[in-house]
């Protein structure tokens, strides 16, 4: 009979994020999923569970792909292995899953992958593919997707709690400067808060008040992890789940205040309980900053400042590396990239290495548990983990 024991992330990997014109589906899924196995130190053969996190919705015509990673070698085949789909949140579903099927006893080594090949695709053909995760707007053209969305999010953020000045500029400067020294991201340049906070031919406005540098780019790339009951590598330690959850909301949005993040909100509070610890116990979060006023959102949803007073905690200095609570020190989807299913995997990776010191970006310095949060649509899917370093 199989014992149920902890979670742990043995081993990981991570592709560079960006336009990625000489990769194709397979060749990131493959990549990544071969690189992670071998930080794992784990054979093809040992893995009883594939599972894929993938978006797709039209932007790729191969519309089956969780057979991908038996590509990787042919000790694989015969495994189980499967797609797992929730917008946005695809990456961190997958992880779920696998952790489902672990502490289910029905399988002891899952190999998790999540990726997207997003460039090299018309915008129009993108934009409606992200739509197609939007209850009203499905099915509709559209070249900016869901800037307009999360614009009317900002809109209504002033409505009630008054002008946000140039708080959206300094997160996203924030970003693009964490980004900088990431090997993985997409965007690596710290482009400061004056550029971020000024409308230019560089920097146009998307979506009002959003401009480009409020919106996370459309990138190609992977990430992988392998999860199972007991280390298995030498390179670095293993990394525990302390907890998880899900929570999702409405999909209509006359059922949903913009503001609320209420499934959000409910998803991360699980996940801590799950894990017995507080927000301030943590050293570091990866959160889903889609779009600027989806951090400064998080802000308010994590506690760490009242209900529309989010500013105070980067003026604070609260969410910065040597802050309290750094948030996304990879960057963040803003800088690093956003290929949408495999945003939670990188998320997953991002923190493990934060624990293990081997981050090759900024290190938050004897960080000992962080968190991810990611969420599909506009905070409807949403997966929160809390990973510990033992």
């Amino acid at each position: 009979m199989v014992t149920v024991e902890t979670p742990l992330i043995l081993g990981w990997s991570h592709t560079e994020f960006g336009k990625r014109p000489d990769a194709t589906l397979e060749s990131l899924v493959v990549g990544a999923g071969r690189a992670a196995l071998e930080d794992a130190e784990v054979e093809p053969q040992q893995v009883d569970l594939v599972v894929v996190g993938h978006f797709n919705s039209g932007m790729h015509a191969l519309g089956f792909p969780s057979s991908l990673p038996l590509q990787i070698d042919d000790g694989l085949f015969g495994v189980p292995s499967l797609r797992v789909e929730n917008a946005c949140a695809s990456g961190s579903a997958a992880v779920h899953v696998a952790l489902a099927h672990l502490l289910a006893g029905r399988a002891t080594t899952i190999l998790v992958i999540g990726a997207e090949k997003m460039t090299g695709i018309p915008a129009e053909t993108v934009g409606a593919a992200l739509l197609g995760a939007d209850y009203d707007n499905a099915g509709t053209s559209s070249s900016t997707g869901f800037a307009d969305l999360f614009a009317e999010v900002a809109r209504e953020y002033e409505r009630r709690h008054g002008p946000m000045g140039d708080t959206l500029g300094a997160i996203a400067a924030k970003s693009h400067r964490l980004g900088a020294a990431n090997p993985f991201a997409h965007l690596r340049k710290d482009l400061g808060e004056e550029f971020c906070s000024t409308t230019s031919d560089r920097n146009p406005m998307v979506a009002a008040p959003l401009r480009r540098t409020d919106c996370s780019p459309i990138s190609d790339g992977a990430a992988a992890v392998v999860i199972g009951r007991r280390p298995t590598s030498s390179r670095h330690a293993a990394v525990r789940v302390a907890g998880w959850s899900y929570a999702n909301d409405h999909l209509p949005s006359a059922r949903r205040d913009p503001l609320a993040f209420a499934a959000t909100e409910l998803a991360w509070h699980r996940a801590l309980a799950d894990a017995a610890v507080e927000t301030t116990d943590l050293d570091l979060v990866e959160l889903h900053d889609c779009f600027t006023i989806a951090e400064l959102q998080m802000y308010e949803i994590l506690g760490l400042a009242p209900r529309g007073e989010g500013w105070r905690a980067l003026a604070d200095g609260l969410v910065l590396p040597d802050g309290n609570l750094p948030v996304n020190p990879s960057g963040g989807l803003k800088a690093k990239g956003h290929p949408v299913g495999a945003t939670g995997v990188s998320q997953h990776v991002s923190v493990a290495m934060q624990l293990t010191g081997t981050f090759p970006g900024t290190q938050i310095p004897g960080a000992r548990w962080g968190a991810v949060h990611n969420m599909g649509g506009l905070a409807v899917a949403n997966h929160v983990t809390v990973l510990a370093a033992d």
